[in-house]
Parts: structure tokens; C-alpha cells; sequence
């Protein structure tokens, strides 16, 4: 495992609360891709069906096809996520400013960083956000 050495010197440089949002940041990043790879093989299995010689009914290749254009929003969702993560994974380990909400500069909630350990904002901005189709009110 390559991957260890540098972890294990990355968390040797992390307070022990630093060390938690990175665990919980890592087991999202884990179940992510876990999901992305689920997405993939059920993209793969929908698109080689004729492939495998099974016959299809014209119905039957419309929710396919259904099928495999969900199957990739979901992946492009899902990457949208990891790239969330990843930037939070790099606040963290650089100390800046993880857990600070990027609109309002107040520190996010803890236990919204347990629910959603790559959060950029604060509940009320995150709120604020929904309520104007994304963009914040000033």
C-alpha cells in the first residue's frame, strides 16, 4: 500500500479534532466512489445487453437507455461530491479555512460537518442559497 506513508504523515500534523473531519472526510470520499463504481458497472451492464445476446424488446432498450442516462447523471452528481471532498480534504490538511462557511466566515456547525463533512456553508447560508436558486442575498 503506497498510499499509507503519506497518509499517516498527513494525520501526524492533525489536532485529534482535525483527525476526526479527516476520517469522516476520507469515509465519504470512500462511499462516493464505492457508488460511482456501482453506477459504472450498471452503465457497462445496461450498454453491453446485446453484447450478452439478449434479445430486447423495443421497450425494453427505451428504459435501458432510460436507465443508463440516470446512471450517468448520478456519476456526474457524485463527482461533483468528490471534488467537494477533495477541496475539503485540502482546507483541512493546509488549515485554511475548513469548517468556516465561505459566505458568511462563521464556523459551521459540527454537527452539520458530521452530516456533511465537505460543507462550504453555514445552515443559514446554505438556506439563504436554496431559497435564491443558489446565489446569495445581500
Amino acid at each position: 500500500m503506497p498510499r499509507a506513508p503519506k497518509i499517516k504523515s498527513i494525520t501526524a500534523k492533525l489536532t485529534p479534532e482535525q483527525k476526526k473531519h479527516y476520517d469522516n472526510l476520507m469515509a465519504a470520499r470512500d462511499a462516493v466512489m464505492g457508488r460511482v463504481r456501482s453506477y459504472a458497472e450498471d452503465a457497462l451492464d445496461c450498454s453491453n445487453a446485446d453484447k450478452r445476446g439478449v434479445t430486447t424488446h423495443m421497450a425494453d432498450m427505451g428504459s435501458d437507455s432510460s436507465r443508463h442516462e440516470m446512471g450517468l447523471q448520478l456519476m456526474s452528481e457524485e463527482g461533483d461530491v468528490l471534488e467537494l471532498i477533495e477541496e475539503a480534504i485540502k482546507r483541512l490538511v493546509e488549515n485554511k479555512n475548513y469548517g468556516i462557511c465561505q459566505d458568511c466566515g462563521e464556523p459551521i456547525p459540527p454537527a452539520r460537518l458530521e452530516v456533511r463533512p465537505y460543507a462550504v456553508y453555514c445552515t443559514k447560508c446554505k438556506s439563504i442559497r436554496e431559497k435564491s436558486g443558489g446565489n446569495r442575498l445581500r
